[in-house]
């Protein structure tokens, strides 16, 4: 499958971090996007050091950001771009930084706010590419020490430790979940990326997903890595959750071919609530009657935002957790 591009894989070796590379670290590029970013840097900075990349192997793709951000990485080594903040896309943002590194092989998406765990955690993710199927990788997201028992159970029940690698035949064993993945912490094989069509450029939403799905079409396979972990979640309001899942609704409407294609997202979310609310019973009992609310607004978010088509741009703005994007829509 895809015998074209069968990377070149040296034996391993180990860097002055003492990351075990089995891809030649000299062909990854790691791209970040950024918007006052400065709460994070101290230590999201020393983290990245301990990579084992050149610093100015990370592009910094800022949105106009108001505090140290931008100086901050530059002191860093790394190379920053800066966007109209008006202009960013969480699909076209990424599309236009895979564009500026035309010499990478493994582009290896981050958020500002995922922090590595471990000197080797990059090393860990693109290690996925020494099978030549593999055209998509993902890590483990682990909560924040603050975090309480709705925010971590997330994290548990969508990232556990043991890792796998899904095809499109694993669509029958887990329906949607086949696609999940999450650019806070990811990695393309650049040439799959290319195969697709690379990233949709209109994408204000779930960018990796979309990659997902048309790479298993394509008979690419997606990888987890369950042992390259970053720090990364968040302790949405219920305000949050419903702003979420209605960006999720409009995310499955405009693209049914992913429902029709690996199933309904509803079983999966009734599954989720099960163990929701059986995790919370054992570990944080306090929190249920905020997670009965929750799954209301999540579900009367997801219906708002399947009806899309219904609602002005101003109401848009108003219920999604993106209104950059609906400002920039015609009505």
């Amino acid at each position: 499958m895809h015998s074209e591009n069968v990377p070149y894989s040296p034996p391993v070796s180990v860097d002055s971090t003492g990351s075990h590379w089995l891809i030649d670290p000299a062909r990854i590029s790691v791209v970040i996007p950024t918007l006052n970013a400065e709460p994070y840097l101290s230590a999201l900075l020393p983290a990245l050091a301990q990579q084992g990349l050149a610093p100015e192997q990370f592009l910094v793709v800022d949105s106009e950001s108001g505090d140290a951000t931008c100086d901050a990485f530059r002191r860093f080594g790394a190379t920053v771009v800066g966007i109209d903040r008006r202009t960013f896309n969480h699909g076209g943002t990424r599309q236009f930084a895979v564009e500026l590194q035309p010499e990478a092989d493994i582009v290896v998406m981050m958020t500002q706010d995922a922090i590595p765990q471990g000197h080797d955690t990059i090393a860990r993710l693109v290690n996925a590419f020494t099978d030549p199927g593999v055209g998509m990788a993902y890590g483990r997201q682990l909560p924040r020490t603050a975090a309480r028992g709705i925010e971590r159970h997330a994290r548990l029940v969508n990232y556990p430790p043991s890792s796998e690698v899904r095809g499109l035949e694993d669509r029958t064993r887990v329906g949607v979940k086949t696609v999940f993945c999450s650019d806070s912490f990811a990695a393309y094989r650049v040439s799959a990326l290319a195969e697709v069509g690379g990233f949709p450029i209109d994408a204000f939403f779930a960018e990796d997903q979309l990659v997902a799905g048309q790479m298993l079409i394509e008979g690419w396979q997606i990888a987890y890595r369950g042992d390259a972990e970053v720090i990364h979640s968040h302790g949405y309001t219920v305000a949050e959750e419903f702003r979420r899942y209605f960006d999720v609704g409009v995310f499955h409407g405009r693209n049914r071919w992913l429902i029709d294609t690996f199933g309904a997202a509803e079983g999966e979310g009734l599954r989720f609530i099960r163990s929701e609310l059986t995790y919370l019973a054992r570990h944080d009992p306090m929190l249920l009657p905020s997670a009965i609310v929750r799954t209301f607004a999540k579900y009367a978010g997801y219906k708002m935002g399947s009806r899309e088509a219904k609602l002005s741009n101003r109401w848009k703005q108003r219920l999604s957790m993106q209104p950059f994007y609906w400002r920039r829509q015609p009505d």
